[in-house]
């Protein structure tokens, strides 16, 4: 049985090496369905980011000794078959749009609460190039979801609203 804050760790270290390998496979889905073109670009840059993510994951890993493996997170499947369930269930436009949006913000969230236990952790336990890492990711997901805030303000919202 574990019982260390490190076992701790690397099971949420697993976890979010599972999700951030998830949100790479859904974010192109997600772009390919937003007919918002501000949004699509959003969440393809975001892409990108994700990449560097699971590389600075992988680094963790090798920082503390571990194979770098992934371990399933039905949180963050639960969430992305919401955003599976919005592209199917709603017709092309502002309404779907601002779906898939809540959907990536529901995605951000999640990962910034993960970071940010993480980070705490490593700090406790001295790992503290792992919680660079982890803070570096964490700047990258609250930038993400301040984007996708944005926006939701500025287009998004006023279009759902519009089309309802």
């Amino acid at each position: 049985m574990k019982n260390s804050i490190n076992d701790l760790f690397l099971t949420f270290l697993q976890d979010m090496y599972y999700a951030e390998r998830q949100i790479l496979k859904a974010l192109p889905k997600m772009a390919k369905a937003a007919q918002n073109e501000e949004l699509k670009q959003g969440l393809m840059q975001h892409r990108e980011e994700t990449q560097h993510q699971v590389e600075r994951l992988q680094q963790v890993f090798e920082q503390i000794g571990k194979r770098a493996r992934g371990q399933t997170c039905e949180a963050l499947n639960g969430i992305v078959e919401e955003g599976e369930e919005v592209i199917e269930e709603f017709e092309a436009g502002p309404v779907r749009d601002a779906g898939i949006l809540a959907n990536a913000q529901a995605v951000e969230h999640y990962e910034m609460a993960r970071y940010g236990t993480m980070i705490a952790w490593a700090k406790a336990c001295g790992m503290n190039d792992a919680a660079t890492l982890l803070e570096e990711t964490l700047a990258e997901e609250k930038r993400a979801d301040q984007l996708l805030t944005q926006i939701a303000g500025k287009a998004v919202n006023k279009g759902a609203l519009r089309a309802a």
